[in-house]
């Protein structure tokens, strides 16, 4: 009896491991800016499927970009897309081309530390751009000052704070500032890691956040959620029709509204600058970047289930978070290529 006992308790012992060793495990890394988002997607999806688990570093767009064409992890993800030249590269590499799958939107927003200014400061086009540029150096310089009329801006030198590695964000926020400034567009342009003219750096949107939320008199750009996780101040932008608007989920989809009409086929298209008296100016999807071809069908399969449940029962994670949903447009194009992942 103890025998069979034990040869009953062997079996179950065996069932457990293979149990274990069926877990799947995905992994992918890249963009700082939808992490809180894409923290809550897969803790959440892994309730749900017990069997799968999706491990994610939050790295930058940058790195996430890189790991993916080394192959090094399952997907990308990234606040820019991939441009012609590394679609190019990973193609030669690997054989295979990369499809962009958008998973929100969000803001990124100037926030400050100005010791006794709590306000919510209005920046202009001209003011952010000069400010970065290194061409407005005080507080209480005029291009700020005459658009906070009734704010006391101390006569305190702005300390800029930038990422200091290759950047999705970054490149939401050079990709404004060159369509709103020739200067920065001829001097500095649009990309994740430019030569920036001034500042200080930090590590990812914490390190930015970390970095103005301790250093006195500082200015730097983050993702509205870790703006208003860590309660620092933010400021509204001027738009393309000159009206002040704070960073909001209403505005950022205000923002899309017209990118989700004319959306290309491989979803890489830029919303900064935006036309409409609602829109928030400095707004941007955010992209997962999924090999088109896996030799893998659990993990094709699992990253399919997935992109499914991201596009339906996802959404409603977002505005929790400060993300804004997908247009419905961009949700019903994203459905139909999800079948190109072979």
């Amino acid at each position: 009896m103890k025998r069979i006992a034990g040869m009953i308790l062997l079996a179950f012992g065996l069932t457990g491991i293979l149990w274990a060793d069926s877990t799947l495990s995905i992994n992918g890394a890249g963009a700082t800016f939808p992490y809180p988002l894409y923290s809550k997607w897969f803790d959440e999806y892994h309730k749900k499927n017990p069997n799968l688990q999706i491990n994610y570093q939050s790295i930058g767009s940058g790195g996430g970009i890189k790991q993916l064409t080394e192959g090094t992890v399952d997907f990308g993800a990234s606040d820019l897309p991939m441009n012609d030249d590394q679609l190019k590269a990973y193609q030669e590499k690997h054989s295979i081309g990369i499809l962009h799958f958008p998973t929100v939107l969000g803001a990124v927003v100037p926030t400050y530390n100005i010791p006794g200014v709590d306000a919510a400061l209005n920046f202009t086009p001209e003011a952010l751009a000069g400010i970065f540029l290194g061409k407005i150096t005080k507080w209480n310089d005029p291009a700020m000052a005459d658009a906070n009329k009734g704010v006391k801006l101390p006569a305190q030198d702005i300390i800029v704070v930038h990422r200091a590695e290759a950047s999705g964000t970054t490149f939401i926020w050079t990709d404004y500032l060159s369509k709103i400034s020739d200067e920065w567009k001829n001097t500095v342009g649009a990309g994740p890691a430019p030569k920036w003219p001034v500042g200080l750096g930090g590590k990812g949107n914490e390190g930015v956040t970390g970095t103005v939320k301790n250093t006195p008199n500082s200015i730097g750009y983050v993702e509205l959620i870790y703006a208003e996780s860590n309660k620092i101040p933010y400021g509204t932008v001027k738009n393309a029709s000159g009206v002040f608007v704070k960073p909001s989920l209403a505005a950022v989809s205000a923002a899309a509204a017209g990118a989700a009409k004319a959306m290309p086929d491989d979803f890489r298209v830029s919303i900064t600058n935006a036309p409409g008296k609602d829109s928030y100016p400095i707004s941007s999807f955010t992209w997962l970047l999924i090999p088109e071809k896996f030799s893998d069908a659990a993990k094709r399969d699992a990253i399919k289930g997935f992109v499914r449940w991201m596009l339906a029962d996802g959404q409603n994670y977002a505005e929790g978070l400060s993300y804004a949903k997908l247009p419905k447009e961009v949700v019903a194009k994203e459905i139909k290529a999800i079948d190109k992942i072979q």
